[in-house]
């Protein structure tokens, strides 16, 4: 719900809220639960995409942690703590745009521009761009704290009553839009086109695949690819974040399909790329267990032909 800034009415917002936290901490529970597989599964650590996926999995484990936060540091006195939950979770936010675009990137290199090469330091490299350009831009506007304040308690005014509601977040209208909106839009184009070329690529191979396969199964196995490819498209979409494009359809009034769309998708996001993993992960241990058994198939055969 960070994306709310007009006023809605007091029923909605309860509603939006609820889904919000009930999203967000099934989406903690299992990007956390990514994070403790991902560290005891040492056979997976020179994955790079495994890595990826894994990294933002981090950054929304600490979006949604905080982000369950912001109404209670409304309530916690000194200030500061208000102004530091605001600004973790902008931190955050930040870290996850940061990380989508770097899942775009890696797709790019890995399905189009083909990942053959190798780049000294490619994780080291894509941590500090992940990790660290959210945190100079978080950083360099704490520091103008003494100039003007940036972060703190926002309130909101319920449409149809004259109560309030306080979360900490980004108090500037201003630099919500410009830095926010600036920063997503160049990801989400980026990453939108990543995810544009790399459709049309899987359905150029399905195609193709499609072609040798004996005609009188063609039409089931035209569907079950399609499926396939479908669901393929579904968790690029879910890891490159083109859903909070949803944002756009939503800025300058209110609109509660999308508001509501926005909260259940983006709340979950967490979970679905907890399913990716996992399914990423079983699809890796099957070729693994494929390429032990054509191995010891083919030593098998040169053992026999000696």
């Amino acid at each position: 719900m960070v994306n709310v800034r007009e006023s809605i009415s007091k029923t909605h917002w309860e509603i939006l809220s609820y889904i919000s936290y009930i999203g967000c901490g099934l989406s903690a529970f299992f990007t956390a639960l990514s994070l403790v597989i991902y560290l005891f599964s040492r056979n997976h650590k020179m994955d790079y995409s495994l890595s990826i996926h894994v990294s933002l999995s981090g950054a929304l484990f600490l979006l949604n942690t905080t982000f369950l936060l912001t109404e209670w540091g409304t309530r916690i006195k000194p200030d500061w703590v208000c102004e530091f939950v605001a600004a973790l979770m902008h931190y955050s936010l930040l870290c996850c745009f940061t990380w989508m675009a770097i899942e775009a990137l890696h797709l790019y290199l890995l399905l189009i521009k083909v990942f053959n090469t190798y780049y000294k330091c490619y994780m080291l490299k894509l941590s500090l761009a992940g990790w660290g350009i959210p945190g100079i831009i978080v950083a360099t506007f704490l520091a103008l704290k003494d100039y003007k304040q940036f972060y703190g308690v926002t309130r909101l005014t319920m449409s149809d009553t004259n109560q309030t509601s306080a979360i900490c977040w980004i108090i500037d209208d201003t630099f919500f839009y410009s830095m926010n909106l600036v920063y997503f839009t160049l990801i989400f184009i980026f990453n939108s086109g990543i995810l544009m070329a790399v459709g049309s690529s899987i359905c150029k191979m399905r195609q193709s695949n499609l072609k040798l396969r004996v005609e009188r199964k063609c039409a089931q196995q035209k569907f079950s690819s399609s499926c396939r490819s479908g669901l393929t498209l579904l968790g690029l979409t879910c890891l490159m974040g083109t859903t909070w494009g949803l944002v756009f359809l939503g800025s300058g009034h209110v609109n509660y399909v999308i508001l509501y769309l926005f909260c259940i998708l983006n709340s979950l996001q967490g979970f679905f790329i907890f399913l990716w993993i996992c399914l990423s992960a079983n699809k890796q241990r099957k070729r693994q267990m494929e390429d032990k058994l054509s191995s010891t198939q083919l030593t098998i055969s040169g053992i026999k032909t000696d």
